[in-house]
């Protein structure tokens, strides 16, 4: 640690693997950029280098935030046998990488498959590896994921005040754990969310044209990944109990977690079968024009945990559909429904019907981002991890 300090600034390499990568961590880095005493280092990989995920890549390097590095270690084929490929071949990419920009200290978004691959990479380098959103319980491999980079990791910033006392309860060092919300809700308190039309007008895509004095849904269904080779099915279910509501609807296009293929095969079936009237589809938009999108629907529908914690912060109606985000924390915005189609639609209706909720701040206030980049500038944790319970209280 420190071990650039001399040079002047400590090197803080941050690895963007998604889409939802981006959102979640680009007031970090904006942060991280402004800091006296800290040295950006981006590196692009996974999904935010594809043509059929919206190239987000693209985005960052409008936004200010062109890579030092790109990395490619997608392997085709969502299936449970390429995602695990695909996180060996990010083990195997993102060490030269590492030794090549070498960083002081590596920062690693969240749950996805390319988070595992990037902090054991870094901590087998003895690279102090920054941890966001740990803590949390959801569902899929992501439950597992998050849990195991908690413990390769040596500084934690967790989203929740429960996701901190899990943290700490999985034995990790009290002073190395800090809750400053998540900045993806930064995003959202900085950005001037307008008007329906100004939300709409640039956004893109393909599919029915889209009123913005009208009211919409909007739509965002991934694959659930110990539920593979259901995905067709359960998106058929969420495609019906949106179309029943004859209303006008925004649907992205999935990730490219294992089963994304059942997921994408049934929104092209829906397009090709022509039931698409009044839906609008596309594959990504810039982090603060989705905010935009979202503040306006009528209800956000699907498997996205932007709608439980930018949903809190705004007070959008959701309906949160099956097992991806079953045990995940969530203010009043959200209901829950299985794949049922009548269950979605009954829910999607109350939802529309009750309104816009009350602002909730349960992850976070919109001031995460220069917080983070403040502990990473000054934090000094040691490379060597242990245990910080006592084991003869626990076996007592």
């Amino acid at each position: 640690m420190g071990r650039h300090m001399a040079d002047g600034k400590r090197k803080v390499c941050v690895v963007v693997a998604s889409r939802a990568n981006y959102a979640r961590i680009k007031s970090v880095l904006a942060a991280i950029k402004a800091h006296p005493d800290l040295e950006l280092q981006i590196v692009a990989g996974a999904s935010t280098l594809l043509e059929r995920t919206g190239n987000s890549v693209d985005v960052m390097a409008l936004d200010g935030f062109p890579p030092d590095a790109s990395v490619r270690f997608i392997i085709e084929g969502e299936t449970p046998t390429t995602m695990a490929k695909s996180t060996g071949l990010g083990l195997l990419e993102l060490p030269t990488i590492f030794e090549l920009l070498s960083p002081d200290i590596v920062v690693t978004v969240a749950d996805r498959f390319e988070t595992i691959a990037t902090a054991i990479a870094a901590s087998y380098m003895n690279i102090p590896v920054a941890h966001t959103q740990g803590g949390e319980v959801s569902g899929s491999i992501d439950e597992s994921v998050r849990h195991a980079v908690t413990k390769l990791a040596h500084i934690h910033f967790p989203a929740t005040e429960l996701s901190a006392r899990r943290v700490l309860a999985m034995g990790e060092n009290p002073d190395t754990v800090f809750n400053f919300g998540c900045p993806s809700i930064d995003l959202v308190a900085q950005t001037e969310l307008g008007l329906p039309r100004e939300a709409l007008n640039h956004f893109g895509g393909a599919g029915a044209k889209i009123d913005p004095d009208q009211p919409y849904v909007l739509m965002m269904q991934h694959p659930v990944t110990t539920e593979y080779g259901e995905g067709l099915e359960q998106i058929e279910a969420t495609l019906h109990a949106v179309k029943t509501q004859r209303m006008q609807a925004l649907v992205f296009w999935p990730n490219i977690d294992a089963g994304s293929g059942h997921v994408s095969k049934g929104l092209r079936l829906f397009r090709e079968h022509g039931e698409d009237h009044g839906f609008h589809f596309f594959r990504n938009l810039p982090p603060e024009t989705f905010v935009k999108v979202m503040a306006h629907c009528a209800c956000m529908v699907g498997n996205s945990s932007a709608a439980l914690r930018e949903g809190a912060y705004l007070g959008v109606p959701a309906v949160t559909v099956g097992t991806r985000q079953q045990l995940r924390e969530t203010g009043a915005n959200v209901l829950r429904a299985r794949h049922e189609a009548d269950e979605i639609a009954d829910a999607i209706r109350q939802q529309v019907e009750h309104g816009r909720y009350p602002s909730d701040h349960l992850f976070g206030d919109g001031t995460a981002g220069v917080k983070i980049a403040g502990v990473l500038a000054t934090c000094e944790p040691a490379i060597q991890k242990k245990l910080y319970y006592d084991v003869e209280a626990l076996t007592g």
